[in-house]
């Protein structure tokens, strides 16, 4: 697995996902609500996802489920990271950025690092690519 070209496609991801955030906030929002606009907006992230990680599945350099895993999890970690790091930046407390993962208040967020995580596995799959462990 290329390291580096999996931090590279996860910047990718970064950048076309506060993309989509920005556009959501902008036209989405106002017409549907911040809840339901955040949910749609989960699956059109992970529609975002696999397209970026289906193009780019090769370049990473993945050969194996083993390596795929390993880069979802990297990505899953680096949005994480990004994400806590940007809502503090914001000013949001801590339980403002956890709302976003909890599942009863509608929070769909961990759901979308759940897919996340199987992006480059799946991605995979539907290339054909040949998975050893």
């Amino acid at each position: 697995m290329n390291w580096k070209n999996a931090f590279l496609v996860w910047l990718l991801i970064a950048v076309a996902e506060s993309l989509h955030g920005t556009l959501r906030r902008l036209f989405l929002v106002p017409l549907i609500g911040e809840r339901p606009s955040s949910q749609v907006g989960v699956v059109i992230g992970s529609v975002i996802i696999f397209v970026i990680a289906w193009f780019c599945i090769r370049w990473i350099a993945t050969e194996s489920y083993s390596q795929q895993m390993k880069a979802g999890i990297l990505w899953v970690f680096l949005t994480l990271i990004f994400e806590f790091s940007l809502g503090f930046s914001l000013g949001y407390s801590l339980e403002r950025i956890l709302s976003d993962y909890n599942l009863r208040e509608g929070g769909l967020m961990g759901l979308g690092l759940l897919f996340m995580m199987f992006a480059p596995f799946l991605a995979a799959r539907v290339r054909r690519f040949n998975h050893t462990s």
